[in-house]
């Protein structure tokens, strides 16, 4: 031990000049004065546009419309006790007001969503699963058309249907159709009567009739396309009719295999269309959208402050009078706030830059005030009228209750999910505490991994788990500065003290948890490594008395799998399946798979950087500027001579040299 904290003396030595030369002047905050200056009120516009609201350290926390700025803006500043709880906090962190002053409402609504949607503001109500939905396309502006699964919904002339919510559905959906009338599934170029090679193994299967080997008529593959797209439209019935009638014939004509045919073609129909329930005989495309929060009417007291905060949506897509999928949304930030409100901005952040618009909307409950220039935004998003309705009897009010009621049950089901998931959670950190036999259950547990490659690319990674769950936000990654060669203890020791710098400089400033990188300090520092690297780390923390903290270390096996932890120089061997080893072992695999994915980007930078400068005439300055200029190694591959010559800092000697050099035999595909 005595020869380890020797080894390890000069990097704390030259880490401690390494500190002295680089701490920087602290930008201190007042925050008992940290608030908006009220006198600037007066400068607000009174015309309509979008306000933005930025705290002391300059990020976006709101972002909001108004058709009169001022008098929306001047709301916030009223009495407090006549605001919501939640909006008096936000105001409580505004330290300054942005506005944008636009001629038309409508102007203010686009640039409201796009806002909320590129900075996610904190205070906004935001929709949890902001993402884009399979659709199944039909590329019938080729000669040829294929069939396959897309996200995104173009006006390129060809045929989507959708959208579903599930990409397996989809795939299951495509697979069942390329057995009834298949479509070709390659990108080759077709052309009648041209063989281009030999058919793929698709043709062989029966999923292919090889178009791209001349074997099929453009006009009988016409047919396939025809019935692909009638199956997806639910006119499904007189290609049953035909498939049952053969099916018949066959089978009286003693044709076994041919009836089989046709009868597995019908069950794969049956497939495609068993999903689509009929909701509208008059094939129209509409969207159906309720949801469901509990509230202080509904058992509010049994939840805490989180689960009032969270509504779920449902959203049911009708296409063509059909129900062909439903959405299921989680909503944040909605407690305090009113059901337009929360609808409101629903319907403004899910079609907001939606690739498919329906032609009629129907809510559960009505928008805001907003309604005339939302309807008007769709509008022009579809080109075409769009409606929003919220029904009051008939089957469209039948059919908004069950999508309600659907919303409710799936909100329940995520309660139950996510207090099991608590559970499960609060088990392994219990199981942790009982192993290590400590006082408390451990609230912050911070895990340190090295990785180099002979000593080349030195970088470490911290991983934090809070409450037993990885908080991916509070992961730091950590170029070793002061280590040369391959010293991981050493590696270890930098990597602790400029964490543990870092935060008692913010412990300093006095700043909180939520304001702070390396705050709060962890209850255990987990540390990738056996007794040595225990003993490395454990002479850091010493260095720091007032720190109650303590260290563990991973132990694994000769075959890379954890062993068991080592604590105050005694080995707990784990068994394997209990949640104590499931939590360390998914620690380990978190901090080893953080740290190695930093020191790989280094290293193919790296790799990168050496081969641009092998090259004669280009140097560090020279190689720096054409990857800002063409960002890809692929993109100056292919630049030509007088594109070489644009990157400032070239010659034509320069552009000569880079363009030949890969154009050399070998290098033009490597």
């Amino acid at each position: 031990m005595f020869q380890i904290f020797l080894a390890c003396e000069p990097p704390i030595k030259s880490m401690w000049h390494y500190y002295n030369k680089k701490i920087e002047k602290i930008k201190y905050f007042d925050y008992d004065n940290n608030m908006y200056d009220r006198n600037n009120l007066k400068n607000i516009p009174k015309k309509p546009g979008i306000y933005i609201m930025h705290n002391h350290a300059g990020d976006i926390i709101y972002v909001g419309k108004a058709k009169n700025l001022f008098n929306r803006v001047h709301s916030y500043f009223q009495n407090p006790k006549k605001l919501p709880i939640k909006t008096q906090i936000q105001v409580s962190h505004v330290e300054s007001i942005e506005t944008i002053v636009v001629d038309t409402e409508m102007e203010a609504l686009i640039l409201e969503c796009n806002l909320i949607k590129e900075h996610r503001p904190r205070y906004n109500i935001m929709l949890k699963d902001d993402k884009s939905y399979p659709y199944i396309k039909i590329t019938t502006q080729e000669k040829y058309p294929k069939i396959l699964m897309t996200r995104n919904h173009q006006r390129d002339g060809g045929r989507y249907f959708g959208p579903f919510t599930s990409s397996t559905a989809v795939k299951q959906t495509i697979e069942a159709l390329q057995r009834v009338y298949p479509l070709r599934r390659c990108n080759r170029k077709v052309a009648k009567g041209i063989k281009r090679g030999r058919p793929c193994i698709y043709y062989h299967m029966g999923q292919c009739l090889a178009p791209c080997s001349g074997k099929i008529d453009p006009e009988q593959y016409a047919i396939n396309v025809q019935n692909d797209i009638d199956i997806l439209s639910g006119k499904n019935k007189p290609i049953v009719d035909q498939l049952t009638a053969e099916m018949i014939r066959a089978s009286e004509n003693l044709e076994y295999e041919k009836a089989a045919d046709c009868r597995d073609k019908i069950q794969a129909i049956d497939f495609v269309v068993s999903k689509q329930k009929i909701v509208s005989e008059n094939q129209q495309n509409q969207d159906y959208i309720a949801f469901y929060r509990e509230n202080a009417q509904n058992k509010a007291d049994q939840l805490d402050e989180i689960d009032q905060n969270i509504a779920c949506v449902q959203v049911f897509n009708v296409r063509d009078g059909k129900l062909l999928g439903r959405n299921r949304i989680m909503v944040d930030g909605v407690k305090d706030e009113a059901d337009e409100a929360i609808m409101t901005n629903v319907v403004k952040q899910y079609y907001n830059g939606s690739h498919f618009l329906p032609k009629e909307i129907i809510l559960s409950c009505p928008l805001d005030d907003e309604m005339a220039s939302i309807e008007a935004w769709l509008t022009a998003q579809r080109g075409s009228r769009v409606r929003i309705t919220v029904p009051q009897k008939g089957k469209k009010d039948h059919f908004i209750q069950m999508v309600e009621k659907n919303a409710k049950l799936t909100l329940e089901q995520y309660f139950i999910e996510k207090r099991q998931k608590e559970k499960r959670r609060e088990n392994r950190v219990e199981s942790l505490q009982t192993l290590l036999d400590i006082d408390d259950a451990p609230k912050r547990i911070e895990a340190y991994d090295i990785s180099n490659i002979s000593g080349t690319n030195n970088v470490g990674g911290m991983v934090v788990f809070e409450q037993g769950k990885p908080q991916p936000k509070a992961y730091r990654r950590f170029k070793i500065k002061t280590v040369e060669g391959q010293n991981d203890y050493a590696s270890m020791q930098e990597m602790l003290f400029r964490r543990i710098e870092h935060g008692m400089k913010e412990l300093k400033e006095g700043k909180t948890p939520g304001e702070s990188s390396f705050l709060p300090f962890p209850e255990i520092f987990m540390i990738d490594g056996g007794k040595t690297h225990v003993d490395a780390a454990q002479s850091i923390l010493s260095m720091y008395p007032e720190l109650d903290s303590v260290v563990c270390g991973l132990v694994k096996d000769d075959h890379h799998q954890l062993r068991g932890v080592i604590y105050r120089d005694q080995e707990y061997q784990l068994t394997y399946g209990t949640p104590v080893c499931t939590f360390l072992n998914e620690i380990s695999e978190e901090v080893h798979r953080f740290a190695i994915t930093y020191h790989r980007q280094l290293r193919k930078k790296n790799m990168l950087s050496s081969r641009l400068e092998t090259i004669p005439g280009i140097g560090k300055k020279r190689r720096k500027a054409l990857m800002r200029y063409f960002n890809t190694l692929d993109n100056i591959k292919e630049a030509s001579r007088d594109e070489l010559m644009k990157v400032n800092g070239m010659n034509q000697k320069a552009a000569d040299a880079v363009y030949q050099y890969f154009r050399k035999p070998g290098e033009k595909n490597d």
